[in-house]
């Protein structure tokens, strides 16, 4: 099927996968490159528009990253976005310098009505600047548009050839009116027609993988989560009998996860699936034994996940594809272009360099979050599994801090569910984003009955987000946390103390390791 499209060429910055979010959010389809993408191949997917990134680089050092300039004369519709704006000013002879004044945060940005990217935009708006370098002269033949005090060329555009340019960050939630000019740039200047919907995507996905597999067989790697729910009821309804779901237990579940599990998809759940239970609680524990640091952590538990998915392969006999339920976060923080690596996934960067299947096959690797949950409610999976509370692939054991062993598993599984279970019964649960206990690797001494002790402190994390991409930590009211507190204390052996995380994403990750 073929799809109207805007290419993001990423130069490095912190919210490059926030811009296709948010042309997604117009209903135009979005995919991220590295810069250094062959100009053959963007001719050949033929984008509607391309959307140059910011980036924490300087233009007109020679180590910076670039792209180049004949992409300017494919006639296709470009906006810079801060970095981006630099660059293009830099490409096309204007001058870029060091900043006299650096602009960092809430800026009131002055915008020139009459240009297509700030039409229904107010005069004076409220921006996101980050920049040290700006735009000193805008090329030949182009226009400034905006404007701050201490920022002369925040817009420009040159519309004859449909190339825009912005200082400030229209993509994130921070500047105001940001939507309304990426929402200008998408159907004013690329002419996009807006009709790239969920149901549309999950139909042609459900096409493709028919296709792709054929006559083959496919094993799906079920974990439970939203994201691999979704990906084994897609794949069934692409290939039927098929597919083969394996639920590995890694005894690194949430309390009772596992049964829940094989109460949904196995044989007497509402689905129509091949389902294999393995329990190899002993056999990750073995593994994991003495492992403290994290990016360990999580190769073992993926490069264990895929083995017991080669084994039970052989047991059912020749499988041709692996289905993994990838989504965009996971590619974006274990790498991708310029940017840096956050945290490698066990179902990205995470997987052995040696796989024993024809091909690896993931549905859901260009969807966010709550685009995954909207593609399920489309295949028609129940509210309460596709709104259920996200859970990290490699489970508790990137909720353990240190060591992971099984007396740790059992206290943080405990101290979890009650932490959701009086969460729910607050009737909070549904507006938040991510919420769970992670357990330290802090012990301290306190004071229980008559007696001492030295036990763990247990960390609550609760987050608000729509993306996964950025969070900012949740105002849980102080009488919740005050009972989650004094029941996990009163309850869970080996914990004396209970901590709240209040730090957002950035800086630190949603998840603690």
């Amino acid at each position: 099927m073929n799809r109207e499209m805007i290419i993001v060429l990423d130069f490095g910055g912190q919210y490059n996968q926030l811009i296709a979010r948010r042309v997604r959010e117009c209903n135009v389809y979005c995919e991220v490159h590295p810069c250094t993408m062959d100009l053959e191949k963007i001719k050949e997917m033929a984008p509607k528009g391309i959307i140059f990134t910011g980036g924490p680089n300087s233009v007109y050092k020679d180590d910076s990253p670039s792209c180049p300039k004949e992409i300017y004369e494919l006639g296709i519709p470009i906006l810079g976005i801060c970095y981006g704006s630099q660059l293009m000013a830099h490409q096309l002879e204007g001058r870029v310098e060091t900043a006299p004044v650096s602009e960092y945060g809430k800026t009131e940005v002055e915008v020139e009505n009459h240009s297509k990217l700030f039409g229904d935009v107010s005069p004076k708006t409220i921006c996101w600047m980050s920049h040290t370098d700006y735009i000193a002269k805008a090329p030949e033949g182009f226009q400034v548009t905006a404007h701050t005090p201490v920022c002369p060329v925040a817009a420009m555009e040159r519309p004859d050839k449909n190339w825009y340019a912005v200082q400030f960050h229209p993509e994130v939630m921070h500047t105001q009116e940001g939507m309304k000019m990426l929402s200008n740039f998408v159907y004013k200047v690329c002419g996009c027609a807006g009709d790239w919907k969920m149901d549309s995507f999950v139909e042609t996905t459900i096409q493709e993988v028919r296709e792709k597999v054929g006559n083959g067989r496919v094993l799906c790697a079920l974990s439970g989560g939203v994201d691999s729910s979704v990906a084994a009821v897609l794949l069934a309804k692409a290939v039927g009998k098929q597919l083969t779901c394996v639920f590995v237990d890694h005894g690194l579940m949430r309390k009772n996860e596992g049964d829940e599990v094989e109460a949904v998809f196995g044989p007497d759940g509402p689905y129509d699936l091949n389902f294999v239970r393995v329990n190899a609680q002993d056999r990750f524990y073995s593994k994991l034994a003495g492992v403290t640091d994290p990016e360990q952590k999580r190769k073992i538990i993926g490069e264990e996940f895929i083995r017991v998915f080669e084994e039970e392969a052989k047991k059912i006999g020749a499988v041709d594809f692996l289905v993994q339920g990838t989504i965009y976060p996971d590619v974006i923080e274990s790498g991708l272009g310029k940017s840096a690596v956050i945290k490698s996934h066990h179902n990205v960067g995470g997987l052995p360099d040696h796989v024993d299947f024809k091909e690896i096959i993931e549905p859901l690797r260009l969807l966010f979050k709550d685009e995954v949950r909207r593609a399920g409610l489309e295949l028609g999976i129940p509210e309460y599994l596709v709104y259920r509370q996200p859970f990290p692939g490699p489970g508790l054991g990137v909720r353990i801090i240190g060591e992971v062993t099984a007396e740790k598993v059992h206290i943080v599984q405990e101290a979890d569910a009650i932490y959701r279970e009086e969460v729910a019964k607050a009737g909070i649960d549904k507006d938040l984003g991510q919420y769970f206990a992670a357990l330290t690797n802090m012990r301290s001494v306190g004071c229980m009955g008559d007696g001492r002790t030295y036990d763990y402190a247990i960390a609550l994390r609760a987050v608000l987000t729509s993306d996964f991409m950025t969070a900012e930590a949740a105002e849980i009211p102080w009488e919740v946390l005050s009972r989650v507190t004094s029941r996990i204390v009163n309850e869970v052996k080996g914990v004396n103390r209970v901590l709240y995380d209040c730090t957002g994403k950035p800086p630190a990750t949603i998840e603690w390791e």
